[in-house]
């Protein structure tokens, strides 16, 4: 039994004596296929192509090949990057490699100057001939903010009216626009537009280590008003009326005195007729014909031309009787 079951294990190991008839054919065909493959492929080969390596490549070669492709993506993940981005990156790669803190790259912002603060470094209340002599940029700059005030009225801060402190600049654009200064009260506190009175100060102020004065005008409301004369009264600016208006009302009054006086005349002369002589009475009737000639024009004056008209008013004195009141 057991030489019968060693013959069974060999044979189905493909050791004993079972074979398979057709396994030639089987291994002939394959090798006929293979070389067909092989011709074929000589076929398709190029005569520039290279020939596939079946060996490993070399270490240092593979390792440039690598270095290549990792330097095109880390390039095409730069690109895609802002600038911003990329500086953050490239300070934590720094920080990484070499150490070190972020706060050492942090920029110090205590010399930052806006243009503001360049404009209140470099202000001027009043520029001079003198000031414009050496001009650099931030001078420039102060000067171009200062041509576009305007310098009629000031704006007033009356806070600390009680230590005879004040501070005064000019207007602006919209402050000119919405009548503050002018057709309202010029304290920055206060916006009445009733009873506004105009005053006339020497401001006396340090500029630059210098001390200066100036001459500027205000329209400030009664309250206010009373906070700027606190400590000494200034002066009030009033509207002055043209003498060459006034002139025709005051001829009116001179005319009738003389009237008056020519009527007391004659009343006297007819109670004294008896004392006064003939020659007295003629010279008196010469006398009222000369005042009637002064009252009035003679006949031949209307025919020498037309009468002027007095009371016509030209253009410019309409206009100024407008701007009277605006501009005090």
């Amino acid at each position: 039994m057991v030489p019968s079951q060693l013959l069974l294990s060999a044979a189905g190991r493909g050791h004993g004596g079972y074979d398979s008839d057709f396994s030639d054919e089987e291994n002939g065909e394959k090798s006929v296929q293979k070389t067909k493959s092989l011709k074929e492929d000589g076929l398709l080969i190029k005569p520039f192509q290279k020939p596939k390596q079946g060996s490993v490549v070399h270490r240092q070669f593979a390792a440039e090949e690598w270095d290549r492709e990792e330097a095109r993506k880390r390039r095409c993940h730069l690109i895609a990057m802002d600038a911003y981005e990329r500086h953050k990156k490239f300070v934590k790669d720094y920080i990484l490699y070499y150490g070190g803190k972020i706060e050492d790259f942090r920029r110090s912002g205590a010399n930052d100057k806006t243009d503001l603060d360049v404009i209140r470094e470099n202000h001027r209340f009043l520029w001079n001939e003198e000031d414009e002599a050496d001009m650099n940029w931030e001078k420039r700059l102060a000067k171009k903010y200062y041509d576009k005030l305007f310098k009629e009225y000031c704006i007033a801060d009356l806070s600390r009216y009680k230590e005879n402190k004040f501070g005064f600049r000019w207007r602006h654009e919209k402050e000119v626009i919405s009548g503050k200064g002018q057709f309202s009260c010029g304290n920055k506190h206060c916006d009445e537009k009733e009873g506004l009175k105009s005053w006339e100060v020497n401001f006396g102020y340090i500029e630059h280590d210098e001390k200066k004065n100036a001459l500027v005008k205000l329209r400030l409301c009664p309250e206010c008003s009373h906070k700027l004369n606190f400590h000494h009264r200034r002066k009030e600016v009033k509207a002055r009326k043209k003498r060459g208006r006034a002139e025709p009302k005051s001829k009116e009054p001179k005319s009738k005195k003389k009237k008056s006086s020519s009527a007391k005349k004659k009343s006297k002369k007819k109670t004294h007729e008896d004392e006064v002589s003939s020659e007295d009475s003629d010279n008196s009737d010469k006398d009222s014909d000369k005042c009637d000639v002064q009252d009035g024009p003679s006949d031949a004056d209307f025919w020498k031309g037309p009468l002027k008209d007095t009371d016509e008013k030209s253009r410019e004195e309409e206009f100024d009787e407008y701007f009277q009141d605006l501009f005090l």
